[in-house]
């Protein structure tokens, strides 16, 4: 088991509205200075576009800093998932973290026509849990396809939009989980008391329970990476974000290695 870091730890400091964009270089040293070694470029479609020479000097990039990478994209259509087992192949990826964005019967077919090279090539496509997939109906996609390079990336916050608890979806995925995604989350009441924001916070200070997740996962006993992400509202400008970012993914693998000690 692994700890480390997504994109999604960055995920300002990359976007446009920041005025000067890091780059993937960038996350890895990030990472690495930071005393973390593994980085999922995850939901970063920069990374598609990179050439032979780009992804052979991002490779070399992370191997230098001692920072395994993995992948995370969206999707399952077989041309698809083609391309980011050249990506892992090229950066030297065993597990690519992908979403469901169709129906049940469509996506068992996708995979099912894609997995055997991520078999042959030893690299895990983990499904993640999300809103806009019942987790049972996640589940379901996962054993019909019975593939030992198919399972799920479980990030419980996701599905609470969906009025999934996160107990529940924590229960119902443990056995196939392969990745998690670390990011603690809290509702807070809107101006007026009209409504509430589901958004992140620092870890260990929201509804995120860690021990039940770890207890039903077990990732130390079967080699589950950690992966910290926020879900950090944007804070009016992009240095005080920027800074308020920095802050989060510091305290929040301080406080996740404490953990796990």
């Amino acid at each position: 088991m692994t700890i480390g870091l997504s994109t999604y730890a960055f995920f300002w400091q990359w976007h446009p509205t920041s005025p000067e964009p890091i780059d993937l270089a960038d996350m890895i040293d990030r990472t690495a200075d930071l005393g973390a070694t593994l980085f999922q470029i995850c939901d970063y479609p920069l990374v598609e576009e990179y050439d032979a020479a780009a992804l052979r000097a991002l490779r070399t990039r992370a191997e230098r800093r001692d920072v395994e990478l993995e992948l995370g994209t969206r999707g399952v259509a077989p041309d698809h998932l083609a391309r980011y087992l050249d990506l892992a192949r090229a950066l030297d990826v065993t597990l690519v973290r992908s979403m469901l964005t169709t129906d049940r019967d469509n996506a068992v077919s996708a995979l099912r026509q894609a997995l055997p090279a991520f078999e042959k090539a030893g690299v895990t496509v983990a499904l993640e849990t999300y809103e806009k997939v019942p987790t049972a109906t996640l589940v379901d996609v996962v054993v019909a396809v019975d593939s030992p390079a198919l399972g799920i990336c479980l990030d419980p916050a996701n599905c609470v939009a969906a009025l999934e608890h996160p107990t529940d979806t924590v229960e119902k995925t443990a056995p196939w989980v392969r990745n998690i995604h670390v990011k603690d989350f809290a509702f807070t009441r809107k101006d007026g008391w009209v409504g509430f924001t589901l958004a992140g916070c620092p870890l260990g200070e929201g509804l995120l329970d860690y021990p039940a997740m770890v207890a039903a996962v077990r990732p130390a006993e079967h080699g589950v990476n950690q992966v910290i992400e926020h879900w950090l509202p944007w804070q009016g400008d992009s240095r005080t974000t920027r800074d308020l970012e920095n802050h989060w993914t510091a305290t929040n693998l301080d406080t996740l290695r404490s953990w796990n000690q």
